[in-house]
């Protein structure tokens, strides 16, 4: 697979504001499929399912079953290669053109 197809399942899944709020949820630990709908009360099972696949078809999300439970891990990874490709470039770009203004200024 791709760096591209990669990167475009983890923004996909990333784009949906309540997979970010399940990745949340799961940023303390592991947590139970149940924990999670009670957690999200306002969403039925089928549908934070739903969202659990997109998350793990973007590696964000590790699936592990214990006996009749299904734990859901938090993958980070995949935000740190995004990050470091995307986010750190341009934050250091955006430092040095700070920097330059801020030389600029003061003389």
């Amino acid at each position: 697979m791709s760096s591209d197809t990669e990167n475009d399942r983890i923004f996909k899944a990333l784009a949906h504001h309540r997979r970010r709020e399940l990745l949340d949820a799961l940023k303390d630990g592991p947590q139970t499929t149940g924990a999670l709908c009670d957690l999200f009360g306002d969403m039925d099972r089928c549908t934070i399912m739903l969202h659990l696949k997109v998350l793990e078809e973007a590696d964000l999300v590790i699936a592990e079953r214990r006996g009749r439970e299904r734990w859901n891990h938090l993958n980070a990874l995949p935000i740190k290669r995004i990050h470091d490709r995307w986010i750190s470039g341009y934050a250091a770009h955006a430092v040095t053109i700070l920097d330059r203004l801020k030389t600029d200024l003061e003389v």
